[in-house]
């Protein structure tokens, strides 16, 4: 019953999603901004369906005089590695040193790196979710997460997909900056369960 819910929730969203659109354009009589086009944008029948339901919204009021001056995304990352759903693999770029976070504004710090997996079971018919400390914690510090999101102490926090689809535990950084889990379940949930299969 939840993942009919979840879907249910995905369609009023998207139906109401013109609406919003309307409601937040530009008073009539002010002339919009153009949105500026990149060389760098995918052909529209390359471009995945979860980039292209994200790209539809629209954050920025473009009768802002300075909304031109606003580096536009597909610029910032151009040169970066993208994951299959069009958006930046942050963890390859990572690995392959494109970027460098900094543990601290000098960038003399060191980061205080976790190789640690914590495995979640509590996913119904799903496969399990590892959850992988070392990956997080080389551009972030634990402070990030640790007490506010997440208390330190194992099994204390109830995490459930809604939650995350609200912004709240993993939905703070997922479906904002890092990956977006609603087109990537196999990257959290990715140890099968005893007898069944992993996700395709």
């Amino acid at each position: 019953m939840p993942l009919v819910r979840l879907i249910g929730a995905l369609l009023l969203a998207s139906l109401l999603a013109p609406a919003a659109q309307a409601f937040l354009r530009a008073a009539p009589g002010s002339a919009p901004v153009a949105d500026p086009v990149s060389r760098h944008v995918q052909p529209e029948s390359q471009v995945p369906a979860a980039r292209r339901a994200i790209d539809t919204v629209r954050h920025h009021d473009l009768a802002n005089p300075d909304y031109q001056r606003l580096q536009r995304i597909d610029e910032a990352t151009r040169d970066l590695p993208y994951d299959a759903n069009g958006f930046p693999d942050w963890m390859q770029a990572l690995n392959r040193g494109l970027i460098k976070p900094r543990a601290g504004l000098s960038g003399k710090e060191k980061m205080e790196v976790l190789d640690l997996d914590i495995i979640m079971r509590n996913t119904k018919e799903m496969p399990y979710v590892r959850f992988p400390h070392r990956s997080h914690t080389e551009w972030l510090a634990c402070s990030n997460c640790h007490p506010d999101l997440f208390p330190t102490k194992a099994g204390s926090s109830t995490i459930q997909m809604s939650n995350i689809f609200r912004g709240e535990y993993c939905g703070k950084c997922h479906d904002r900056v890092a990956f977006v889990t609603f087109f990537s379940c196999g990257r959290c949930h990715s140890q099968p369960q005893p007898g069944k299969a992993p996700l395709p």
